[in-house]
């Protein structure tokens, strides 16, 4: 393997050929995304071998093992966990047998892709960094067991995961040479609001080589980039675009950039002292072969003070920055009797099944008429398809002045996805959000459909909180501030309750300003939680009024987390035909006894039955 000073010296001789893309050229050869490509490396050797002996034949100076995911965490999603030393080896060799179909004063070298664990980190995420760590431990040895020539950290969103990723690279292989690269958004910053600059500062106090930009979007884009990068002195920098935005054609993609584009952009990178160029997701052998005969063996251009001011055109986002003070929420009714410590009153309707929700928004309205504070609006409950909360709540506040407490689940959306519909939903107007991890698909219509969470409610409250602050996920500065009132779940008759207090209090610190129990019966339960919890900020109590015997069974016997006593059962069972009555009955016999110690009442109307609703709170 080269120590990090002989690739510096190798990149101040000459400009560095990288090769171009592994998955796209995988995926051209048959293979869906939704396969671990990784694995190829033992299951179609001769396949992946075929995409290097492609780069070797363009006349790239570096070839890129396919194990940019073939880690732990990423590879368990294929049932290939136990496969991480057998798969980075296996791609290392391939790499090797490719790069000898040249003579060995012209073989290409051969470098160790690591990419992203898939996962992020905590607190945002549930990947603590000793368990990231053991992750990249492990396929980090492989990869030296192996002997590549160099490593190259690519595709990072997060500059504290790449920074981990070095700091492991470091432990295991002290002085081995590596590239870093982070992917960076429109703005020219990455998903966690990190500045070019700061990446290059920090990767290069790590140890890097080089650093540089890769995937993004195309060419161009990476400019305002570069422009950043070039700010800190003496940085040796690489670029890897992908080949521009890629579009649908007859069932696949295709990417539009052309190999004479990315020729004529390779000169102009080297001319600007880019120390090594490639291509990452659609880039083909093609474009290498034009950036190889574009580039030749040339040495790199040494920059001058006066050219890093003035290399490329910055464009600008055309964003204001925002710095308007929150407004402390919506001033409704329900936050007003909440801040006084008068009790209030929830209700939950959930989105239905179909499309026609003229129903519900009606029930809104009667459940208004009849001193309701607030409408919760669940978010897909036991993982059914179901219409979109956020259009549910803009159809009723449409037609009438209540406050709507929005369900935001962390199953369907990966981080990008929550933070958009969190935007989004503040722009709407929506300013209560109740964060809940979500049911597991496998219990909805959906069963084969794999849910995302990568974050759960604790996650979820420390991203809303953040972007009450102005802050990004990790503290970074953004253009606008949000005034979430934010809300967490809690269940009282938990399995283990300790573990549910613990979490119970991991969300009050991470910005839950209220709570919203599970559906209780007996007040001891209550008495028990409130006891050993302590709880310091309001406490909505659950209710969910029974329609008959066979529906308390149900939840006593096979809902999760759930109990009803017994005694209740029973009166239930002798009810017969008058079971909602004596469900109605039940509930408010208990809201009663508990009024006084929460501070309101959250009302689950079975089967959005919202008439029992009103008929309990009367």
């Amino acid at each position: 393997m080269m120590t990090r000073s002989q690739l510096q010296a190798l990149l101040d001789e000459r400009v560095l050929l990288l090769d171009g893309a592994m998955g796209t050229e995988l995926y051209e050869q048959g293979f869906g995304f939704d396969r671990a490509f990784d694995g190829l490396c033992l299951t179609h050797p001769h396949i992946v071998k075929r995409v290097h002996r492609s780069y070797v034949d363009a006349g790239a100076h570096v070839l890129t093992t396919n194990t940019f995911g073939a880690n732990r965490l990423r590879l368990q999603r294929s049932q290939l966990a136990d496969q991480v030393g057998a798969i980075n080896r296996a791609a290392v060799a391939l790499a090797r047998e490719a790069a000898q179909a040249r003579p060995p004063h012209n073989r290409p070298l051969v470098a160790a892709s690591v990419g992203p664990l898939g996962q992020p980190l905590a607190p945002i995420g549930h990947l603590t960094r000793e368990m990231a760590r053991d992750v990249f431990r492990e396929q980090f040895t492989a990869l030296v067991e192996a002997d590549p020539d160099l490593f190259l950290l690519e595709t990072f969103s997060d500059l504290e995961e790449l920074r981990l990723c070095a700091e492991v690279l470091n432990e295991v292989a002290p002085e081995v040479a590596f590239i870093a690269f982070a992917t960076f958004t429109d703005d020219a910053k990455t998903l966690f609001g990190h500045k070019p600059e700061e990446v290059v500062r920090t990767m290069l106090g790590l140890g890097a080589a080089a650093v540089g930009a890769n995937c993004s979007t195309g060419p161009q884009d990476l400019d305002a980039v570069l422009e950043r990068m070039l700010r800190v002195p003496g940085a040796r920098l690489a670029l890897e675009p992908n080949a521009g935005l890629p579009k649908l054609v007859d069932g696949r993609y295709v990417y539009v950039a052309s190999p004479d584009y990315f020729a004529e952009w390779a000169l102009r990178m080297a001319d600007l002292g880019v120390r090594a160029v490639g291509g990452c997701c659609g880039t083909k052998p093609a474009h290498i072969a034009r950036m190889a005969e574009a580039i030749g063996i040339r040495a790199p251009t040494l920059r001058t003070p006066e050219a890093t001011r003035q290399p490329v055109e910055v464009r600008e986002s055309g964003v204001e920055t925002l710095d308007a003070a929150p407004s402390n929420g919506t001033g409704s009714d329900f936050e007003r009797k909440l801040a006084a410590g008068q009790f209030v009153v929830s209700v939950e309707l959930d989105p239905p099944r179909g499309i026609d929700c003229e129903r519900l928004v009606q029930g809104a309205i009667a459940c208004r008429q009849a001193g309701v504070d607030a409408i919760n609006i669940a978010d897909s409950p036991l993982a059914t398809a179901r219409v979109n909360p956020l259009a549910l709540a803009v159809l009723i506040r449409q037609q009438v002045d209540i406050e709507i407490l929005l369900h935001m689940s962390c199953r369907d959306r990966n981080l990008l996805g929550l933070l958009s519909e969190a935007m989004g939903s503040h722009a709407l107007g929506i300013r209560h959000v109740l964060c809940v991890t979500g049911d597991p698909p496998s219990m909805g219509d959906y069963p084969g459909t794999h849910g995302v969470f990568e974050v759960d409610s604790i996650g979820l409250l420390r991203t809303l909180t953040h972007l009450n602050r102005g802050t990004d996920a990790n503290g970074k500065q953004l253009n606008f501030r949000c005034d979430f009132q934010l809300s967490c779940a809690v269940n009282p008759t938990a399995e283990d309750l300790p573990r549910e207090i613990d979490r119970f209090r991991q969300k009050v610190d991470a910005g839950a300003r209220y709570a919203l129990t599970q559906p209780l019966y007996d007040p001891a339960d209550l008495e028990r939680f409130l006891e050993l919890a302590k709880p310091t900020i309001p406490l909505l109590v659950g209710i969910l009024p029974l329609r008959n015997a066979r529906h308390a069974h149900f939840i006593h016997n096979e809902v999760p987390g759930m109990a009803i006593p017994l005694a209740v059962r029973e009166r239930m069972q002798k009810a017969g035909a008058a079971g909602p009555e004596e469900g109605i009955a039940i509930g408010r016999e208990f809201l009663e006894r508990v009024r006084s110690q929460v501070a309101g009442a959250y009302v689950m109307p079975p089967f959005n039955k919202f008439e029992m609703a009103i008929e309990l709170l009367r």
